[in-house]
């Protein structure tokens, strides 16, 4: 049996990004495209639905420490729930502050033009949850396939 396209992979937030996430800015409702006339005549943006869950969705930039390259260092994520997740960190610099995702997924995708393409993977989270060492510290996660973050389209991603 093979396994469908848009499955979605949990996995742990430590095994994914061994030395955690920094947000960077605010979470932001993630709403659909919008035309000039819809603008013009001052129809609101309407949010995203989730597909799989029928929730709302939000997106926040990140960035990842572990990830050498700079272009795919940061990256959006996507998070779904009925409102809009508040992080339950301070922030560490003005705009910044380290996080922790809770109900994490991964779905593989290919990222990339041409044939510069490169394995990645959308990032799915239902919220934060609380760090489980101070900000500052490295993580003593186990060793992950993933080490090469990136990011690339218009839903969060991670390279492997």
């Amino acid at each position: 049996m093979a396994i469908p396209k848009g499955f979605r992979f949990p996995i742990e937030f430590d095994e994914a990004f061994p030395q955690g996430l920094v947000m960077v800015g605010e979470v932001s409702p993630d709403t659909e495209f919008q035309s000039r006339e819809d603008k013009a005549m001052g129809k609101p943006a309407r949010q995203r639905v989730d597909e799989e869950s029928g929730l709302l969705r939000w997106k926040v930039t990140v960035t990842d420490p572990s990830e050498s390259n700079a272009k795919r260092a940061s990256f959006e994520v996507t998070l779904v729930a009925k409102v809009q997740p508040v992080p339950l960190t301070s922030e560490a610099l003005p705009g910044m502050r380290p996080i922790e995702l809770e109900g994490l997924t991964a779905e593989p995708k290919v990222a990339g033009n041409g044939e510069f393409k490169y394995q990645s993977y959308v990032y799915r989270a239902t919220g934060f949850k609380a760090p489980a060492a101070s900000a500052g510290n490295t993580r003593s996660g186990k060793g992950s396939a993933s080490s090469a973050p990136g990011s690339e389209g218009e839903s969060s991603a991670k390279a492997a």
